[in-house]
C-alpha cells in the first residue's frame, strides 16, 4: 500500500493514477470525506487528514510502504513560514509512522534557500524531510506545462498568451502526467539513502513554444503577450492574489529569468516523454475549447 498526498492537486493525482495503473494499491489523503467518492469508485482506499495534523498524517502514513508527500502552494499567509510549519509536520508524521521511504515533490531551483522566491519553500521542505525515512527522494521537476491552463480560457477565446517569462527563454518544463509516471516508479523502486532527481520534459521549452503548441491544437494563430515586471504585481493583485503570496511568486519569476532556477549540478537528471503538444492538447481538451 503506497499514500499519496495532495491527489486532488495535479501532480498528486496524477501519481495516484500512475500507482494505479501499475496495480498497486492506494491510499489517497484528503481533507474531507465528501472528496472521497470518485477515489473509491476508482478502487483506493482513502484516510481523512490534514497536511498541518501530525496525527491524521501519521495515522494515514501507518502501515504504508511508502509514501508520495507534497506541500501544497498556499493560497495565503507567508508561505515561507507555512512551509515551515508543514515541514515540521510532515517530517513528525513520517518518524511517528516509521515510513520506510519517501518520494517528496520539490522542483528544479530548490538547492538555493533564497533567491528563487516560493521555490525556496521547497528547500525548507527538504531539509525537514532529510533523514525522516530511511529512503528519500527528493523529485525536482521543472515549470509544469499544466500551469498553462491557468490562462488557458484567454488563451481559447482572444489567441493570447500572457506570460510572466521572457517569450524566447527557454527553460525546464514538463508534463504532470510525466511528473506522476516517474513518481510512482521511483516510488515502487529499490533504493536507499538520499536520492535528488532533477526531471524536465522532452526538451526545454519557451512561452513561445507553448503558443506554438497552442495554436497547432487550436488551429489559429497564438500570440505571446510579455507581462512587463513594474506592472505584474497589480496583474496579480486584480486577480485576488494576497500579497505575501504575491511576492514569492513574482520572486520565482525572477529566479527563473536570472538563470538561478536551474537543475544542482551533479543530481541525477531525467527527462520525461510527453511532448508539448500533447499536454496542452489536453490543457485545451479540459477546458472544453475543441
Amino acid at each position: 500500500m503506497y499514500v499519496v498526498l495532495g491527489a486532488n492537486g495535479r501532480a498528486g493525482g496524477e501519481t495516484a493514477r500512475a500507482l494505479m495503473e501499475l496495480g498497486i494499491p492506494v491510499r489517497v489523503v484528503l481533507r474531507r470525506p465528501e472528496q472521497a467518492g470518485k477515489w473509491t469508485r476508482l478502487g483506493t482506499e482513502f484516510a481523512i487528514g490534514s497536511i498541518e495534523d501530525v496525527a491524521s498524517l501519521t495515522a494515514a502514513l501507518r502501515d504504508a510502504s511508502g509514501a508520495f508527500l507534497l506541500s501544497p502552494p498556499p493560497a495565503s499567509g507567508d508561505p515561507y513560514s507555512r512551509a515551515h510549519e508543514v515541514g515540521i509536520a510532515l517530517a513528525q508524521a513520517v518518524r511517528e509512522a516509521r515510513l520506510p521511504k519517501l518520494v517528496a515533490l520539490s522542483s528544479i531551483g530548490a538547492q538555493h534557500d533564497k533567491g528563487t522566491g516560493v521555490i525556496a519553500t521547497l528547500n525548507s521542505l527538504e531539509k525537514h524531510l532529510e533523514g525522516a525515512a530511511r529512503s528519500t527522494i527528493f523529485l525536482r521537476p521543472g515549470y509544469f506545462v499544466e500551469t498553462w491552463g491557468e490562462i488557458a480560457p484567454a488563451v481559447i477565446s482572444d489567441g493570447v498568451l500572457p506570460t510572466f517569462l521572457e517569450p524566447s527563454q527557454k527553460i525546464p518544463m514538463v508534463s504532470t502526467i510525466d511528473v506522476g509516471r516517474t513518481a510512482a516508479r521511483l516510488l515502487t523502486g529499490d533504493f536507499s539513502g538520499k536520492r535528488i532527481i532533477a526531471l524536465r520534459g522532452p526538451q526545454d521549452w519557451s512561452a513561445n513554444d507553448v503558443a506554438a503548441a497552442f495554436s497547432r491544437v487550436l488551429g489559429r494563430s497564438v500570440e505571446t503577450a510579455f507581462v512587463p515586471p513594474d506592472i505584474r504585481a497589480a496583474v496579480l493583485a486584480q486577480e485576488g492574489v494576497p500579497p505575501e503570496v504575491a511576492r514569492a511568486l513574482l520572486g520565482m519569476y525572477d529566479g527563473i529569468a536570472s538563470g538561478r532556477v536551474e537543475h544542482e549540478q551533479g543530481t541525477e537528471q531525467r527527462r520525461g516523454s510527453v511532448s508539448l503538444a500533447e499536454a496542452v492538447e489536453r490543457i485545451v481538451l479540459t477546458m472544453g475549447g475543441k
